[in-house]
């Protein structure tokens, strides 16, 4: 016999910029530390630079685009809100 499924716990909202802000900051400190190597990185490892700047670069997207992204969404509830309590 199977258990009955338990709910599905609330969504719990909150900023979601503050995680894209530190992933940024996370890869623009290791971008700094491979420019500080200089010479001493080795050309087969040169590639991680490239890594870090797209990193730096989506994250900065990421964190100006969210809020738009909350925006349409808030305001897709309420689009479907206002026809769920419309005439039928």
């Amino acid at each position: 016999m199977r258990t009955p499924r338990q709910p599905d716990p609330d969504v719990h909202e909150s900023d979601y910029r503050v995680p894209a802000a530190i992933g940024t900051l996370a890869w623009a400190v290791a971008l700094v530390a491979l420019l500080a190597m200089g010479e001493g990185l080795p050309a087969s490892e040169r590639w991680w630079i490239g890594v870090c700047v797209t990193g730096i670069a989506l994250g900065v997207f990421g964190f100006l685009y969210i809020p738009r992204l909350l925006r349409r969404r808030a305001g897709s509830t309420e689009h479907t809100d206002d026809r769920a309590s419309g005439p039928p």
